[in-house]
């Protein structure tokens, strides 16, 4: 496979494993509606924030949406859009390498790009995410008129590159059947069966039982399919539908028969098509035009309407899936999932993470009306969680940041053994059973106090007190600050005991 090269792409392949592993802390004043509510709102260096959700949430998104910046030597006032080729694409390896990690099994990522990257991300993507998995390249037609000005051509659409994390098991959803498609099919006859549509009786693949005559009610003899085809069913069959009135003969008994394909026995969707219409999905003025009601002073200079991550969400996922859009910008990813019962994490960085998708989702909690919302019939309800980065786990030097709470700490320890996300709330010493391996995390007093005696230090008392224990017939893997129990007490139990700060590494 045809691999990238770029200035500084070393660098970029080992960014992940040098980015520092920061803790997520909420700000409870900007979270707002139903405080039991798992969405998220991260302000923040989206590389940190992804590297920070890594414990929690590895292999769960169903569903990626990103608009990166497209590096078309422009500059907008919300974030810089004149990158460099090679830095464009350094930024963008380490990320999608992270976001990669976070996708589910049977979840895809979907990116909007046009041509100044788009076949340079689709080199990198097959890299990353593995050729074999590229779904396909959506075409968005984003304008209703062309530019006058325009020095070439007027470029009137982008691309919406698609790839899953295992092309195997990820299978989209189809698509509501619009009234157009229905108008096809009447019912001239009163046939009980209801609306139909004729389908053509010829067709060009060879098929031995496709040659023979049919007489018409009007008394006319077609003596066979037209020349280089040949009828798509056998004789016994075509007479068994004609029986059943499934054959339509034309007004007068005279036309070429035709059997009815029923509006009832359709698939009630369609496949998902490559190009999708403004009349569609929106066009970047209706997306604009959604922001100015939300926004009136302080216009986002690139934001995609709310109907086209509608149609992407429609295909991707189901209600209660979750979404990630790790280049929120102005917020819409997060206000149509929220609208469509979808779970969410949102990252952005710079002030606009509050003055735009915090104040967005605020509004969308409380019921706009907007965008998606009549459609979706969206009445207001739900709510999020705000949340900054907060320290590094562990300095410059590789040490365990002395702050970092139980729950964090679990979760990160669970993942470095598991490559898997901590299932569950981190309230226990044990964390869980992994391929027949028991851990558990004595820190922050969790059996009692700090003392030796208290929980964080594995003795004699501490280990008879260890949950599920004694029921555990496999390994058992102990982080804790020290060991009080020699070499052969260890073994008894097939316990491998981890130091903490010293054995618990960066991810």
């Amino acid at each position: 496979m045809p691999i990238l090269h770029w200035l500084n792409k070393n660098q970029a392949v080992k960014t992940v494993s040098q980015c520092a592993y920061r803790l997520l802390e909420e700000v409870s004043a900007l979270s707002y509606g139903d405080a039991g509510n798992r969405n998220m709102l991260i302000q923040g260096d989206n590389l940190e924030a992804l590297k920070a959700l890594i414990p929690f949430y590895a292999g769960q998104v169903k569903c990626i949406y990103i608009d990166p910046p497209y590096n078309t030597r422009s500059a907008f006032s919300h974030y810089d859009d004149n990158l460099e080729h090679s830095i464009w694409l350094s930024m963008m390896y380490p990320r999608l390498e992270l976001l990669r990690e976070l996708l589910s099994e049977d979840g895809s990522i979907w990116v909007s790009i046009d041509d100044n990257e788009a076949h340079y991300l689709k080199v990198i993507m097959d890299e990353v995410f593995g050729r074999g998995n590229f779904i396909t390249s959506v075409i968005w037609r984003k304008n209703y008129a062309p530019k006058s000005s325009a020095r070439h051509f007027s470029e009137d659409h982008d691309y919406i590159v698609v790839y899953a994390k295992n092309g195997d098991k990820w299978i989209p959803n189809p698509m509501p059947r619009s009234e157009k498609q229905d108008k096809a099919y009447k019912n001239p006859d009163n046939d009980p069966r209801g609306l139909w549509r004729p389908n053509n009786l010829a067709a060009r693949n060879f098929y031995s039982k496709g040659t023979y005559t049919i007489h018409c009610p009007s008394g006319r003899i077609i003596d066979g399919p037209p020349a280089g085809s040949y009828w798509r069913v056998s004789e016994e069959k075509f007479r068994e539908m004609d029986r059943q009135g499934r054959i339509w003969w034309g007004k007068d008994g005279n036309n070429v028969p035709a059997p009815k394909i029923y509006l009832s026995e359709v698939k009630q969707g369609v496949v998902p098509q490559t190009f999708w219409s403004y009349e569609e999905v929106g066009h970047t003025q209706e997306a604009k035009k959604e922001i100015v009601t939300l926004f009136a002073e302080d216009v986002f200079g690139t934001p995609k309407p709310e109907r086209l991550i509608e149609r992407i969400l429609q295909i991707a996922t189901n209600p209660s899936d979750l979404i990630l859009d790790s280049f929120l910008g102005s917020g819409t990813t997060a206000a149509v999932a929220h609208k469509m019962n979808r779970r969410y994490i949102g990252i952005e960085m710079g002030d606009h993470a509050q003055s735009h998708c915090q104040t967005r989702l605020q509004k969308v909690v409380d019921g706009e009306q907007g965008g998606i919302s009549k459609a979706v019939d969206w009445q207001g309800g739900g709510g999020f969680r705000f949340f900054k980065l907060g320290e590094p786990v562990f300095d410059a030097y590789g040490k365990l940041n002395h702050e970092i709470k139980f729950a964090a700490l679990a979760a990160h320890i669970w993942y470095a053994e598991t490559k898997t996300p901590l299932a569950k709330s981190a309230d226990s010493p044990l964390l869980g059973v992994d391929d027949d391996t028991a851990y558990y995390l004595l820190y922050n007093g969790i059996l009692g106090d700090r003392r030796p005696q208290g929980g964080n230090v594995l003795t004699s008392r501490v280990l008879a007190e260890l949950p599920g224990l004694d029921d555990h017939a496999g390994p058992v893997t102990i982080y804790g600050e020290s060991c009080r129990l020699g070499p052969s007490r260890l073994a008894e139990h097939n316990i491998t005991f981890k130091q903490i700060p010293y054995d618990v590494k960066a991810l």
